[in-house]
């Protein structure tokens, strides 16, 4: 069995998700930028996580991602096939043809046995228990996320209005008047 970097990444940004979301709605580009996953393979990633109703998402300013339920009701076999991550072992991909049209291997039963091992075993850790781990280790989190600014800091200068003619025809026409 391997588990590939989208079973990981996916249950990773469940957990830091959960780790926050008592501070509203978390972003992916916050999520991206703390656990060095790419933006774009993170919003595939929520796509097929919100067609399963584990997370939901809310548009527009303050917008984000929050768990779409509570966080002990998640398991990490429901996050890894969420996002269509096998939990397979066997090398026929459970269909029984491992020799092709000969029928199975000899460890057939072996490599299924372990798969069924595997699903018990993640369908055992729940999202809020790997939330309780993090905080246990003292993973800070913060009150409320660092705001990026398009906005310069300072202070905005108005510029001075000048009642005078702009062109020289207008200031021959305020000397023509006078």
């Amino acid at each position: 069995m391997r588990l590939t970097t989208k079973g990981r990444f996916a249950v990773t940004a469940m957990i830091d998700l959960a780790l926050r979301q008592n501070s509203g709605p978390v972003t992916l580009a916050a999520i991206s930028q703390r656990q060095q996953i790419s933006l774009s393979y993170l919003e595939q990633l929520f796509g097929k996580l919100r067609r399963h109703d584990l997370v939901e998402s809310t548009r527009g300013p303050g917008g984000g991602y929050t768990l779409g339920r509570k966080a002990e009701e998640i398991t990490v076999a429901d996050i890894i096939l969420s996002v269509d991550e096998p939990i397979d072992a066997t090398h026929c991909g459970g269909k029984e043809n491992c020799l092709g049209d000969t029928g199975r291997c000899m460890t057939h039963e072996l490599w299924t046995s372990l798969n069924q091992r595997m699903v018990e075993f993640l369908d055992s850790v729940t999202l809020q228990k790997l939330v309780d781990d993090q905080i246990a280790k003292g993973v800070q989190i913060e009150d409320k996320p660092a705001i990026k600014r398009a906005i310069s800091s300072a202070p905005v200068v108005k510029p001075i209005r000048v009642n005078a003619p702009n062109s020289v025809f207008a200031l021959g026409n305020v000397f023509a008047k006078g």
